[in-house]
Protein backbone atom coordinates (compact mmCIF):
# COMPACT_ATOMS: atom_id res chain seq x y z
CA UNK A 1 0.00 0.00 0.00
CA UNK A 2 1.42 3.51 -0.91
CA UNK A 3 2.05 6.44 1.35
CA UNK A 4 -0.86 8.40 -0.29
CA UNK A 5 -3.52 5.44 0.34
CA UNK A 6 -2.36 4.79 4.12
CA UNK A 7 -2.98 8.44 4.15
CA UNK A 8 -6.29 7.82 2.91
CA UNK A 9 -7.63 4.81 4.62
CA UNK A 10 -6.56 5.98 8.29
CA UNK A 11 -8.42 9.05 7.12
CA UNK A 12 -11.50 7.36 6.42
CA UNK A 13 -11.49 5.66 9.80
CA UNK A 14 -10.56 9.26 11.84
CA UNK A 15 -14.01 9.95 9.92
CA UNK A 16 -15.96 7.24 10.66
CA UNK A 17 -15.47 7.41 14.30
CA UNK A 18 -16.23 10.97 14.59
CA UNK A 19 -19.46 10.54 12.85
CA UNK A 20 -20.76 7.38 14.85
CA UNK A 21 -20.94 10.25 17.85
CA UNK A 22 -23.51 12.95 18.90
CA UNK A 23 -21.48 16.34 19.06
CA UNK A 24 -19.37 15.27 16.03
CA UNK A 25 -16.56 16.60 13.25
CA UNK A 26 -19.04 15.45 10.63
CA UNK A 27 -21.68 17.74 11.94
CA UNK A 28 -20.22 21.40 12.94
CA UNK A 29 -23.94 22.64 13.85
CA UNK A 30 -23.75 19.88 16.87
CA UNK A 31 -20.54 21.65 18.23
CA UNK A 32 -21.60 24.93 19.45
CA UNK A 33 -20.67 24.78 23.11
CA UNK A 34 -19.92 27.85 24.84
CA UNK A 35 -16.40 28.12 25.72
CA UNK A 36 -15.16 29.13 29.60
CA UNK A 37 -14.18 33.21 29.95
CA UNK A 38 -10.76 31.69 29.71
CA UNK A 39 -8.61 28.47 28.85
CA UNK A 40 -5.87 27.22 27.40
CA UNK A 41 -5.05 24.59 24.24
CA UNK A 42 -1.91 22.41 24.62
CA UNK A 43 -0.76 21.89 21.03
CA UNK A 44 1.87 18.83 20.59
CA UNK A 45 3.58 18.77 17.29
CA UNK A 46 6.37 17.65 15.42
CA UNK A 47 8.56 20.22 16.83
CA UNK A 48 7.59 20.14 20.28
CA UNK A 49 4.56 21.88 22.56
CA UNK A 50 3.00 25.26 22.68
CA UNK A 51 0.10 26.47 24.50
CA UNK A 52 -2.07 29.27 23.60
CA UNK A 53 -4.48 30.94 26.01
CA UNK A 54 -7.90 32.09 25.39
CA UNK A 55 -9.88 34.93 26.09
CA UNK A 56 -13.66 34.98 25.37
CA UNK A 57 -13.96 38.61 25.94
CA UNK A 58 -11.52 38.98 22.90
CA UNK A 59 -13.45 37.71 20.49
CA UNK A 60 -16.41 35.29 21.80
CA UNK A 61 -17.08 33.86 18.13
CA UNK A 62 -13.95 32.78 17.70
CA UNK A 63 -13.09 32.15 21.38
CA UNK A 64 -16.17 29.75 20.61
CA UNK A 65 -15.20 28.11 17.60
CA UNK A 66 -11.73 27.24 18.64
CA UNK A 67 -13.29 25.74 21.85
CA UNK A 68 -15.09 23.04 19.87
CA UNK A 69 -12.41 22.82 17.33
CA UNK A 70 -9.97 21.74 19.65
CA UNK A 71 -12.22 19.45 22.05
CA UNK A 72 -13.17 17.33 19.22
CA UNK A 73 -10.15 16.79 17.31
CA UNK A 74 -10.48 18.91 14.75
CA UNK A 75 -7.02 19.89 14.62
CA UNK A 76 -5.24 16.44 15.22
CA UNK A 77 -2.95 15.37 12.68
CA UNK A 78 -3.35 18.97 10.18
CA UNK A 79 0.02 20.71 8.94
CA UNK A 80 1.17 23.65 8.89
CA UNK A 81 1.06 24.62 5.85
CA UNK A 82 1.47 28.39 5.30
CA UNK A 83 4.33 29.25 7.04
CA UNK A 84 5.72 32.69 6.07
CA UNK A 85 9.22 33.82 7.91
CA UNK A 86 8.50 37.10 9.98
CA UNK A 87 4.97 37.28 9.36
CA UNK A 88 2.56 34.32 10.83
CA UNK A 89 2.21 30.16 10.59
CA UNK A 90 -1.17 29.46 9.18
CA UNK A 91 -3.49 25.89 10.08
CA UNK A 92 -6.40 24.40 10.59
CA UNK A 93 -7.26 22.85 7.10
CA UNK A 94 -7.97 18.91 8.20
CA UNK A 95 -6.24 16.21 6.80
CA UNK A 96 -9.44 14.67 6.08
CA UNK A 97 -10.84 15.76 3.12
CA UNK A 98 -14.30 14.66 4.33
CA UNK A 99 -14.24 16.47 7.69
CA UNK A 100 -12.21 19.87 5.32
CA UNK A 101 -15.79 19.25 3.10
CA UNK A 102 -18.42 20.17 5.79
CA UNK A 103 -16.58 22.52 7.64
CA UNK A 104 -15.75 24.59 4.38
CA UNK A 105 -18.66 26.40 4.96
CA UNK A 106 -19.27 26.61 8.18
CA UNK A 107 -18.97 30.45 9.40
CA UNK A 108 -19.35 32.18 12.16
CA UNK A 109 -20.15 35.88 12.42
CA UNK A 110 -17.12 38.64 13.02
CA UNK A 111 -15.89 39.83 16.06
CA UNK A 112 -14.96 43.13 16.92
CA UNK A 113 -11.01 43.67 17.01
CA UNK A 114 -10.21 44.32 20.53
CA UNK A 115 -6.75 43.38 20.65
CA UNK A 116 -3.60 43.72 18.18
CA UNK A 117 -2.23 41.00 16.37
CA UNK A 118 1.36 41.26 17.21
CA UNK A 119 3.80 38.80 18.40
CA UNK A 120 2.36 35.53 19.49
CA UNK A 121 -1.64 36.55 18.85
CA UNK A 122 -3.90 33.95 17.50
CA UNK A 123 -6.50 35.32 14.86
CA UNK A 124 -8.69 33.48 12.40
CA UNK A 125 -8.34 33.65 8.80
CA UNK A 126 -10.42 35.29 6.66
CA UNK A 127 -11.91 35.44 3.06
CA UNK A 128 -13.92 38.75 4.00
CA UNK A 129 -16.63 39.88 6.38
CA UNK A 130 -18.65 36.63 8.05
CA UNK A 131 -16.25 33.96 6.63
CA UNK A 132 -14.02 32.51 9.03
CA UNK A 133 -14.12 28.62 9.94
CA UNK A 134 -11.60 26.48 11.11
CA UNK A 135 -8.10 28.28 9.50
CA UNK A 136 -6.33 30.10 11.96
CA UNK A 137 -2.41 31.86 12.39
CA UNK A 138 -0.37 32.96 14.57
CA UNK A 139 1.41 35.93 14.18
CA UNK A 140 5.62 35.69 14.32
CA UNK A 141 5.70 39.68 14.51
CA UNK A 142 4.06 42.85 15.30
CA UNK A 143 1.30 42.78 12.42
CA UNK A 144 -0.81 45.72 13.74
CA UNK A 145 -1.52 46.38 10.03
CA UNK A 146 -4.07 43.07 10.04
CA UNK A 147 -5.91 45.19 13.12
CA UNK A 148 -7.69 47.34 10.24
CA UNK A 149 -8.47 44.42 7.91
CA UNK A 150 -10.96 42.85 10.61
CA UNK A 151 -8.66 39.93 12.05
CA UNK A 152 -9.52 39.86 15.74
CA UNK A 153 -6.91 37.87 17.85
CA UNK A 154 -8.87 35.84 20.17
CA UNK A 155 -5.91 34.42 22.29
CA UNK A 156 -1.67 34.30 22.75
CA UNK A 157 0.70 32.02 22.71
CA UNK A 158 2.09 32.00 26.83
CA UNK A 159 4.04 28.73 26.51
CA UNK A 160 6.47 27.50 23.76
CA UNK A 161 6.49 30.35 21.30
CA UNK A 162 10.36 28.95 20.21
CA UNK A 163 8.56 26.08 19.06
CA UNK A 164 5.73 27.91 16.98
CA UNK A 165 9.47 30.15 15.83
CA UNK A 166 10.69 26.56 14.29
CA UNK A 167 8.18 25.68 12.65
CA UNK A 168 9.81 24.78 9.16
CA UNK A 169 9.04 27.66 6.66
CA UNK A 170 10.95 26.51 3.74
CA UNK A 171 8.25 26.40 0.91
CA UNK A 172 7.05 29.90 2.25
CA UNK A 173 3.96 31.39 0.46
CA UNK A 174 1.05 29.02 -0.88
CA UNK A 175 0.22 28.77 -4.49
CA UNK A 176 -0.42 30.58 -6.96
CA UNK A 177 1.98 33.36 -5.15
CA UNK A 178 4.37 31.00 -3.86
CA UNK A 179 5.75 27.50 -3.61
CA UNK A 180 3.69 26.71 -1.60
CA UNK A 181 0.63 23.97 -0.75
CA UNK A 182 -2.61 24.78 -2.68
CA UNK A 183 -5.32 25.62 -0.52
CA UNK A 184 -7.56 23.97 -2.95
CA UNK A 185 -5.60 20.56 -3.28
CA UNK A 186 -5.51 20.36 0.56
CA UNK A 187 -9.24 21.08 1.07
CA UNK A 188 -9.86 18.18 -1.23
CA UNK A 189 -6.86 15.76 -1.13
CA UNK A 190 -6.08 16.44 2.60
CA UNK A 191 -3.25 15.20 3.65
CA UNK A 192 -2.47 12.89 1.08
CA UNK A 193 -1.35 15.32 -1.20
CA UNK A 194 0.59 17.33 1.58
CA UNK A 195 2.58 13.70 3.09
CA UNK A 196 3.28 13.22 -0.89
CA UNK A 197 4.21 16.79 -2.23
CA UNK A 198 5.28 18.75 0.67
CA UNK A 199 7.14 16.31 2.91
CA UNK A 200 8.96 18.77 5.41
CA UNK A 201 5.75 20.38 6.35
CA UNK A 202 5.75 20.24 10.03
CA UNK A 203 2.44 19.21 11.95
CA UNK A 204 -0.16 18.79 14.97
CA UNK A 205 0.28 15.99 16.49
CA UNK A 206 -2.55 16.04 19.13
CA UNK A 207 -4.95 19.60 20.55
CA UNK A 208 -6.18 19.37 23.63
CA UNK A 209 -8.06 22.00 26.21
CA UNK A 210 -6.16 21.86 29.25
CA UNK A 211 -7.94 20.88 32.44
Amino acid sequence: MTIRAIVLFTAALLFGAFSAHAGNLGNPVSLNEKAPPVYKAKFETSKGTFVIEVHRDWAPNGADRFYNLVKNGFYNDARFFRVISGFMVQFGISGNPDVSAVWRDATIPDDPVKQSNTRGMVSFATAGPNTRTTQVFINFGDNAGLDGQGFAPFGQVVKGMEVVDSIYDGYGEGAPRGRGPDQGRVQSEGNAYLVEAYPKLDYIKKATIEP
